[in-house]
């Protein structure tokens, strides 16, 4: 069956917000064996109706996101109306919910506020458990006049779409779809490698495979492969890949490699501190992003100037002097530094040209060292070489070192 997604807002189309929806949906549907073929965004105006007319016949289900609320410009509910020559009529139960949500919250009552009471002939409402605003779905040719699809129209806010979804929109489709498709999709995240580089040790090995899908999605300092296809081809296609990309792989669960790091880092009741001068903090937000991180991450250092890495991780001042900031001697130091500070197992630094400005011919801007200092054996320290804009020179860096720390933890 095809499924088209249609998300409404003015504010999408100004860069105001970012659509979140199309990811969501399309990874709840995929098991039913639906695919989102076709994803349109429309400002708040005339332009959703031609737009639910146009693809009416195109798709057997679409979903359409937004313009539900109490203002002015939410005018979904109205545009559905007309395009399939329906009528809107006054839901006492709904409105009577609307006031009672209302007075427990102290907010004053408008007109606009009834007008989430507004119901299609012959729609299902789907609740809003987490705002006022309530979905609703229409089935194929709801109005025997006019040709249409299964039809679900659905909140913008995305905590108040994705449980209504799963709840209430979920049951509707299954049984629409009754049978799912026996269609698998897998992927793996590969760090440290490029996109033409992992393409070209899986991508000819992995085509060859009947009936399968390859697919490739690049991230700084990561690459997503995606395969889709039937069971059988799915497993053929897994060993390749795993055989090929072997340790490059650090996940097939869509765990970013911060998640991957602290969760090895339990597993061997183990800690980790960190140092950092051109990231800034960066590899820091990330570990502390994982809940659980806690246990494990012990010390972040923002070293950023010269000074404080002495006065913080006791680097010689004349190693400083002698080498600079960017080289390998202080990022060794940096890294031996933040693990004995706090006795961790492992000490992570960086330190690096950034730029635009501040290289040189012997180290241009994007130059990068990265250090990883542990208790049982001697330091490491790799150089490399990021010539981009500052954010995602800070992205790479810590893509880096994190793969490194990875890297030394699944090789013992």
């Amino acid at each position: 069956m095809r499924a088209i997604l249609v998300n409404t807002g003015t504010e999408l189309l100004l860069g105001d917000v970012q659509d979140a929806h199309l990811a969501f949906i399309a990874r709840e549907i995929f098991p039913l064996g639906l695919r989102i073929e076709e994803r349109r965004t429309v400002p708040d105006s005339d332009v959703i109706r031609r737009t639910l007319t146009e693809l009416f016949q195109r798709c057997e289900i679409l979903f359409v996101t937004g313009g539900l609320g109490p203002t002015t410009d939410d005018i979904t509910r109205e545009m559905v109306a007309e395009s399939l020559g329906l009528e809107l009529h006054q839901d006492p139960r709904l409105l009577a919910w609307l006031q009672q949500r209302l007075q427990l919250r102290g907010t004053k009552w408008s007109s606009g506020i009834a007008r989430q009471a507004d119901v299609l002939a012959d729609a299902q409402v789907l609740p809003n458990e987490n705002g006022s605003a309530p979905g609703f779905y229409l089935k194929a040719n709801v109005n025997p006049c006019i040709l249409s699809p299964h039809i679900f129209v659905l909140p913008g806010p995305p905590r108040e779409l994705q449980p209504m979804f799963r709840k209430f929109g979920m049951p509707t489709l299954q049984s629409i779809m009754r049978v799912p498709l026996p269609v698998e999709r897998r992927s793996y995240s590969i760090a440290a490698m490029g996109e033409s580089l992992v393409e070209k040790a899986i991508g000819e090995k992995v085509l060859a495979i009947p009936g399968i899908e390859l697919g490739y999605c690049a991230k700084p300092g990561e690459v997503e492969v995606r395969i889709i296809g039937e069971p059988e081809a799915i497993e053929l296609a897994d060993t390749i890949i795993r055989d090929e990309l072997g340790a490059s792989i650090f996940s097939a669960d869509d765990e970013a490699l911060e998640a991957v790091v602290v969760k090895l880092l339990k597993e061997r009741k183990e800690t980790l501190a960190i140092a950092e001068s051109c990231t800034g903090g960066f590899i820091a937000n990330c570990i502390t992003n994982v809940p659980g991180a806690s246990d494990v991450f012990l010390a972040g250092y923002v070293t950023y100037a010269n000074s404080s890495k002495t006065d913080i991780l006791h680097v010689d001042p004349k190693m400083i002097e002698q080498h600079g900031a960017v080289s390998e001697t202080i990022a060794r130091a940096m890294a031996e530094g933040a693990r004995a500070r706090p006795a961790s197992t492992y000490g992570l630094a960086t330190t690096g040209i950034a730029g635009p400005c501040g290289g040189s011919d012997e180290k241009p801007v994007g130059t990068v060292y990265v250090a990883l200092a542990s208790a049982d054996s001697a330091t490491i320290v790799k150089k490399l070489f990021f010539p981009t804009d500052r954010e995602t020179f800070k992205q790479l860096a810590a893509q880096t070192a994190l793969d490194l720390l990875r890297r030394k933890m699944i090789a013992k």
